[in-house]
Formats: C-alpha cells, sequence, structure tokens
C-alpha cells in the first residue's frame, strides 16, 4: 500500500506577535511560486512604500520561478536541459548560478548535486504517483549524475547526453537572496520572507527586537524544537518529513544521496542552517543532511565561510552550534529532547 504525503513546509515557521511602531505600515501577501506557498511581509514608513515593496518583491519571485523551473518548458532551466549534448546559450544570471550551485557541490564533497534530477524523475517525487525504482534502474541512471562533468563555456552550458539539472534545492535560497536585493533598492529596513522551509528576516521587527523564528519539530509537524532570535539572517531546513510517500511500510523522503540515487539515510531527520546568505544556507541545509552528524559537524568546523546549524538525529538529540547559545531558546519544545552544543575547539 502506498501513501504520499506533502506537508506544509514550516521547518523554521515565524513566530507572529510584532508589535509595530506607530509609523510603521505593514504590508502582506501570499505567493505560490517553486512548488511552495511564500509569504511576504514588509514594513515601511508610508503605505505607498510598503506596497511598492511588496510588489516589486512578488514580481521578482514570479520571475525567478519562470527562470529557473526545470518544469516550465519556457525556462531557462528546461532550455538546458533539453539541448543536453550540445552548448546551449545562457545569460548571465544563470549561468552564474549553475556555476556556484557546482561549486557547493565540490565544497560539500557532492552531498549536493544539481544533476540528481534524472534521480527525482524517477522517484516521481513531485507527481501524482511516486515510486521506488529497482536498484538497476537507479545504478543506469546514476552515470548522468555528477555536476563535475557540466561544462561551462563562454556564456554557455553544455550537458552530457541524458545529463539534466534541477535547481529546487537551491532556488529558493537564491531567491531570498534577491529580495533581500529588491528590498535594499526600495528601502525597506523590515521584511520577513517565509519561502516553504527557507526565511529570511531584514533588519529587527519594526520595535527594534529580534524577529522570532521556530524551528519545527521534525517528529511532530506543528511543534517546535525551539525559537531562534535572528536579525538579518537566513534559517533554512531540510527534512525528509516535508515531503514523503511511504510504501509497504517504508517511508522514502525526497531528499536523495547524489552518490546512490536512493533517499539519504544518513540519521539526520533534519538539518537547519543559519547564516547570512540564503543560496548558501540552501545548499549547505541539503548537504549537511546528506551528510550525517560526523561528517556534518566536520565541515561546520572546517568550513571557510562561519555559519551557525542545527541538526536533530534519529534518536532525538538536538545538536547546536556555539554560536546559537544566545540566540535560540529551547522553552517552546512540547518534547523532552536532548540539547547539545557543539565547539569548533
Amino acid at each position: 500500500m502506498k501513501k504520499w504525503f506533502f506537508l506544509p513546509l514550516l521547518c523554521a515557521a515565524l513566530l507572529c506577535g510584532c508589535v509595530r511602531e506607530p509609523s510603521a505600515q505593514e504590508r502582506s501577501a501570499q505567493v505560490f511560486a517553486m512548488d511552495t506557498m511564500m509569504d511576504i511581509t514588509v514594513y515601511a514608513d508610508d503605505a505607498a512604500a510598503a506596497e511598492s515593496a511588496l510588489s516589486a518583491a512578488e514580481a521578482e519571485i514570479h520571475r525567478l520561478d519562470g527562470l529557473l523551473s526545470r518544469h516550465d518548458e519556457a525556462s531557462a532551466v528546461a532550455a538546458v536541459n533539453a539541448s543536453s549534448g550540445a552548448p546551449v546559450a545562457v545569460d548571465e544570471e544563470v549561468l552564474s548560478l549553475l556555476e556556484t550551485a557546482v561549486s557547493y557541490s565540490a565544497q560539500t564533497g557532492d552531498a549536493f548535486d544539481i544533476t540528481v534530477a534524472p534521480i527525482m524523475d524517477a522517484w516521481n517525487f513531485t507527481g501524482d504517483a511516486p515510486r521506488v525504482p529497482s536498484r538497476e534502474e537507479l545504478d543506469a541512471l546514476l552515470v548522468h549524475v555528477g555536476d563535475e562533468r557540466i561544462v561551462f563555456g563562454d556564456g554557455t552550458v553544455t550537458l552530457e547526453p541524458g545529463m539534466a539539472v534541477d535547481l529546487g534545492g537551491i532556488a529558493k535560497g537564491y531567491a531570498s537572496d534577491r529580495l533581500a536585493a529588491v528590498f535594499e533598492e526600495q528601502g525597506i529596513d523590515s521584511a520577513m520572507v517565509s519561502l516553504g522551509g527557507n526565511v529570511y528576516v531584514r533588519g529587527a521587527k519594526p520595535d527594534g527586537s529580534p524577529w522570532r523564528v521556530a524551528v519545527e519539530d521534525p517528529n511532530d509537524p506543528g511543534a517546535y524544537l525551539g525559537v531562534l532570535s535572528l536579525t538579518d539572517a537566513y534559517a533554512i531546513t531540510s527534512g525528509g518529513y516535508q515531503r514523503y510517500f511511504e510504501q509497504d511500510g517504508v517511508v522514502y523522503y525526497h531528499i536523495i544521496d547524489p552518490k546512490t540515487g536512493d533517499v539519504a539515510r544518513s540519521g539526520l531527520t533534519s538539518a537547519t542552517v543559519i547564516c547570512t546568505n540564503g543560496t548558501m544556507g540552501d545548499a549547505l541545509s541539503t548537504a549537511l543532511f546528506v551528510m550525517g552528524y560526523d561528517r556534518a559537524v566536520e565541515f561546520w568546523k572546517t568550513y571557510e565561510t562561519d555559519f551557525d546549524m542545527i541538526l536533530m538525529d534519529e534518536d532525538g538529540t538536538v545538536y547546536l552550534t556555539e554560536g546559537l547559545k544566545d540566540r535560540f531558546d529551547p522553552s517552546a519544545a512540547e518534547h523532552d529532547y536532548e540539547y547539545v552544543y557543539l565547539s569548533k575547539n
């Protein structure tokens, strides 16, 4: 028997209750894009400024969705995949994002890889009838996985025949970075964006206090592991509980190990990255989940760019990096978990 689940991506859900300054005008919108519901809230000194910023943010999200979705035949990514084996001219923005994605693959030891698209199609996680591919089928598809074989030319991208790219593991993080740029252009100093499991908070709340962002409990969606206090930061979560199906009593979730083509059974149930770059956070949250605890901790200790993380394992232990000691409150947790802080020393 097969059961299919797609839970709302509330891995890092905003806790409301912002006390607005008398002069702060709030405008909010919900947008469905990139296969998820997105929430945008902006604050400005006057209503016109807030509405202008909100409109610009919505337009940017729709632009990126049309540009980066491989399932949209008119998108730049679909054009790259359709011309597999031949060079394809792409604009500078897409070329740069593809190169960035490949660099994160190299940095993470291929725990993140955008060329898993054929594997994702075999599992059909985004379709109405997900399935478990045979080992033989996955092995045949794995020969087309490996983004180090993508060839970048002068304004062109070339994929080997049979290869395809999927930017779903990085697109929402990139979108949050682009919205940060939109808010900067619009003069917005206080805003919150929730793109599924990706949360970006700009500045502080209008009353000057940090934003409170709750990290969802992967064992009990709707409950929380705790609450982060953040200013000008991204909190991005990857977890198997977000999208999965069950067949014959076995749960299969949508995060794939690029080296095996199978679901990433790393011993973790969620991985949250807190950082100052959404694109990086999106790629790393997926990679850390695939790595598992030991590799993830070693990566955090040695990575060239500082970030914090929250890992939860299958035994119910929550691991937090030392930079979160004054920014994480576990009192909102509804279950009795063990919390362990990690140090680089």
